[in-house]
């Protein structure tokens, strides 16, 4: 039975969805074109290059093809990057090169031993007190560094049959306070859907917290409507957004609005980065980043060493800079927004800051 609070905004959203003329007089509420907005999105090389204004000869790398893993940018995201210029942060960070093709040692296709963590039907368990369940396999956006981009989502994502056996799991387990829920990016369920997987997650009585790891806010922001704010907000759970920032213009005004109602509804909201070559490893956009976030209502929490998974070397920063790059942030910003530096490392209880690796002995890369 879904609790009422979930079940008012489960009947919220479906109002919501109703045609532009059909919207209650005095709701502040819109229909959601989120939808429609990544069916718009660009899922060919050639049309988003055009888009920029630059040839295929301006990126000899590009690999038009990216067997297994295709491009897929959202047309507002699309539109934050610098017209003509091949090097744009937020283009590389979506566009396929043929660097991607090249085996590097070290670099796997279960970098943070995902695999070995699962513990069936779409359940992953990891650290202490805390469950990851992969709500689903679809995201908004293909970052080209993605950890979990060879992930078996297949076999290993929820479906119907394999939801009632994880959460049975976690009703099982009184040590789990925490459940996380990853994908993919789980804010690609629809209302109504992820309403049902809340609900049935608000019925476990040891269950404390709630934390949504998404991409969406930043890529897709109009995938937060005021609908879906009511949904995250109307549970017991103390309830955490975890959004994926990497640089501040991936933060424009249409993602500060989207942030600024998660904030509205009493949601705390947090931001986790992956140090990225060519992309943020520089001193000045870190800062940036942290104070672009908080004018968003968004704290800095992590700062990731890139997993090594394998198609993404080129992205690598080494050790040493990176820890010069932690320093020097350390040095110019307040410490809220200083986020923490770490690497997951597989089989270890919790994210490792850099720092401790290295002090501990453990090899610079």
């Amino acid at each position: 039975m879904v609790p009422r609070s979930i079940a008012a905004c489960q009947t919220s959203t479906r109002e919501s969805a109703r045609k532009p003329d059909e919207t209650p007089a005095g709701s502040s509420d819109r229909r959601s074109d989120w939808k429609q907005d990544l069916a718009e999105a660009y899922r060919h090389p050639a049309a988003l290059l055009s888009a920029l204004g630059l040839n295929r000869e301006a990126i000899p790398d590009l690999d038009v093809e990216a067997p297994g893993f295709r491009m897929l940018v959202p047309r507002g995201f699309a539109a934050l990057m610098t017209p003509g210029d091949p090097r744009d942060p937020l283009l590389r960070q979506v566009l396929p090169l043929r660097a991607e093709r090249l085996p590097v040692a070290g670099f796997s296709r279960d970098p943070v031993g995902d695999i070995s963590a699962d513990i069936g039907h779409g359940l992953l368990r990891k650290y202490e007190g805390r469950a990851l369940l992969i709500a689903t396999g679809g995201c908004a956006v293909h970052c080209r560094y993605c950890f979990r981009r060879h992930f078996p989502y297949a076999s290993l994502g929820l479906t119907s049959d394999r939801t009632a056996v994880a959460l049975a799991l976690i009703a099982e387990d009184p040590g789990i306070s925490e459940v996380i829920l990853s994908g993919g990016d789980p804010l690609m369920l629809d209302d109504d859907r992820l309403g049902e997987l809340i609900g049935r997650l608000h019925e476990i009585p040891h269950l404390k917290r709630l934390r949504i790891h998404t991409r969406l806010p930043v890529v897709l922001p109009s995938r937060v409507t005021d609908a879906l704010c009511r949904l995250l907000a109307g549970t017991r759970f103390a309830t955490l957004v975890v959004i994926h920032a990497n640089h501040p213009r991936e933060l424009g005004t249409q993602a500060e609005d989207a942030l600024r109602r998660l904030r509205g509804a009493d949601l705390a909201v947090l931001n986790q980065s992956v140090l990225l070559r060519g992309v943020n490893d520089a001193v000045e956009t870190l800062c940036t980043l942290g104070e672009r976030l908080f004018a968003c209502g968004v704290l800095p929490y992590y700062l990731h060493q890139l997993d090594p998974v394998e198609g993404a070397a080129h992205f690598a920063v080494s050790d040493t800079r990176a820890l010069w790059l932690g320093e020097e942030l350390r040095h110019r910003l307040p410490g809220y927004l200083v986020p923490r530096l770490v690497r997951e490392v597989p089989g270890v209880g919790s994210k490792i800051p850099l720092a401790d690796l290295v002090h501990n002995g453990a090899p610079l890369l």
